[in-house]
């Protein structure tokens, strides 16, 4: 019988997968290696990026021996919620920091701001160090536009106390006149807008960039297994038993990069990290019609509720979107929410509620559009999301479990948050770096008062919207 955590074998096809690699399948021995100094479970995004850092931390360090690593895959490499997301970079400087500042003061949601924002340059040092043109990195500014007025008053409120409390990434944040903001935005009935520092990808080239350089640092010492799920993880006498659907590995550390589907593996996590599924569509233009440019990328919040449209134009003019949350309203706290969505992970199936959202999307919203014939390409099951309950991720040693260690939890946010909460990751895992030196904030410390919480529930109910 397959185990209920894992992930579907039929997942929908997201565009970001139509041109695969070919690593996408790929295992570096025909069976498993007995052993591995690190186990790494998952091949997305936080997987690849903390085996990086591994490797390169342990190659310039001269004095750490470069660890043996295996990754394993339940599916195929970028299959999960990377490669189905929407290929937006967005560091969020303005709508969750009050909420940080609130519970846990300004300097620990100052430096959540700021780790975001560093990912842009982070991810375009990389980019050019391992030479991986072909992932479309673009550098841009993201638009938040606002329909409703109050709802984008309140936010340009949040704005501005940011400002006078000093905190300098706010500086970033560029306010619109609210009466230019239709003609400056080119959305139809804009009522408020601001932008700021952004970019977007194609999250799946991106790893397979990252993933070519991790077999040319690591040699013989990286070994890669997909479509190899992980069914259990033992520990006895300081050695850790990976169990999975091929054979078992010891393991004298092992890394859970396993977002969404953690709780299957670490069930005390089951409360804090809950599984949710998103929407997302490609959208094209019709033969011989010319779109109108868009430079930057967006977030669109059509009416008062907390929902949010998120999308980036691809360099062919066409879009990429996702979001449709007021489609599938996000539960209270304490509710248990709509099934079709929340606590979910099956991505073989669409959100029906959702099928019909995006089509005529360009032409109801975006002035230019209206005779483009632009139409749904490709409608996919987004990212299946691993929502925190007290909307932080969980980076770290797992409590009571030693030598084992946790990246996840990202709130449908990873992608300027990842790559960096690797590196003070792997800082941990290969030199036993304390954690408050690995320059990761300190809310993202996953610890027993996190876990506590979340299972009793306090501060629980956070689901966000960001989504890339």
């Amino acid at each position: 019988m397959e185990a209920q955590f894992l992930p579907t074998p039929n997942p929908t096809l997201p565009f970001w997968l139509t041109d695969r690699s070919p690593l996408d399948q790929i295992r570096s021995t025909p069976d498993l290696p007995s052993e591995s100094d690190i186990v790494i479970i998952g091949a997305g995004y936080a997987g690849i990026s903390l085996a990086y850092h591994l490797l390169t931390s342990a190659q310039k360090s001269g004095t750490a021996a470069v660890p043996s690593i295996t990754i394993l895959e339940a599916r195929t490499v970028c299959s999960g919620a990377t490669g189905r997301n929407g290929g937006h970079v967005r560091p969020d400087t303005y709508s969750l920091i009050p909420r940080y500042m609130q519970r846990h003061g300004i300097d620990a949601a100052r430096e959540v701001a700021e780790f975001e924002l560093s990912h842009i340059k982070a991810l375009q040092d990389v980019i050019r160090a391992e030479k991986i043109e072909d992932c479309d990195f673009l550098l841009t500014r993201n638009v938040n536009v606002y329909l409703n007025q109050n709802r984008g008053n309140e936010t340009k409120r949040a704005i501005e106390k940011l400002r006078e409390m000093g905190c300098g990434f706010v500086d970033d944040i560029f306010v619109m006149d609210d009466k230019d903001a239709e003609a400056i935005s080119g959305v139809k009935g804009a009522k408020t807008a601001f932008s700021f520092t952004a970019g977007s990808i194609w999250p799946y080239k991106f790893i397979m960039g990252l993933l070519h350089a991790v077999l040319r640092l690591g040699g013989d010492k990286v070994n890669i297994q997909t479509t190899t799920p992980v069914l259990s993880v033992s520990s006895t006498e300081g050695v850790h038993i990976v169990n999975t659907s091929r054979g078992t590995i010891r393991a004298k550390k092992v890394v859970y990069t396993t977002n969404a589907y953690t709780f299957g593996l670490v069930p005390e996590y089951a409360p804090s990290i809950i599984p949710a599924k998103g929407i997302v569509a490609h959208i094209s233009v019709a033969d011989g019609k010319r779109p109108p440019l868009l430079s930057q990328t967006y977030i669109l919040r059509p009416d008062a509720s907390d929902g949010a449209d998120y999308m980036i134009v691809r360099p062919d003019g066409s879009i990429i979107i996702g979001g449709a949350h007021q489609i599938h309203t996000f539960p209270e706290k304490g509710a248990q929410g709509n099934a079709e969505w929340y606590g979910n992970i099956d991505d073989s199936s669409l959100i029906d509620s959702t099928r019909e959202y995006w089509d005529g999307y360009m032409q109801r919203y975006f002035h230019g559009w209206e005779d483009t014939d632009a139409k749904v390409e490709k409608l996919w099951t987004g990212k299946v999301m691993g929502y925190s309950s007290d909307s932080a991720p969980h980076i770290g040693q797992i409590p009571s479990r030693p030598n084992q260690f946790i990246a996840a939890g990202f709130n449908g946010h990873g992608m300027p948050v990842i790559f960096l909460s690797t590196k003070g990751l792997a800082e941990m895992i290969l030199h036993n770096t304390p954690y408050t030196q690995t320059g990761l904030p300190r809310i993202y410390k996953t610890s027993a008062e996190r876990l506590e919480a979340a299972r009793v529930g306090k501060e629980g109910g956070d689901i966000l919207h960001f989504e890339q």
